[in-house]
């Protein structure tokens, strides 16, 4: 039984940093891409970083380029998404997914491609 817990999530001020934690179980866990989302009361999901098969080829769509950093412990079969330099409209909550890879094992930005997902954390950043 495929589960994901997303963990991490808070109370920040701006300018701030935090890392999400994204645990998975019930797969093979280098096997697969893994996704974060976010989602704003109001506001669409939105992709902001995935990481393919045995963490290869990070994404970061160009709104979070240079801020948001996704890597992955195989050993602990767990994601996590650190965040830099918090802003106010940071604020949602995040969701981690996992499906397999695309044929050459990246991940896919696109979050209807992911099968399987977590139950999300709250981030909340103070101005």
């Amino acid at each position: 039984d495929v589960q994901l817990q997303a963990s991490g999530g808070g109370l920040v001020q701006a300018g701030g940093s935090l890392t999400l934690s994204c645990a998975a179980s019930g797969f093979t866990f280098e096997d697969y891409a893994i996704g974060w989302f976010r989602q704003a009361p109001g506001n669409e999901r939105e992709g902001v970083s995935c990481i393919g098969r045995s963490g290869q080829n990070p994404y970061y769509p160009e709104s979070v380029k240079g801020r948001f950093t996704i890597f992955s412990d195989n050993a602990k079969n767990t994601t996590y998404l650190q965040i830099n330099s918090l802003k106010p409209e940071d604020t949602a909550t995040y969701y981690c997914a996992a499906t397999p890879p695309t044929p050459i094992g990246n991940c896919w930005s696109q979050a209807f491609m992911y099968q399987h997902w977590g139950q999300g954390t709250l981030v909340t950043v103070s101005s």
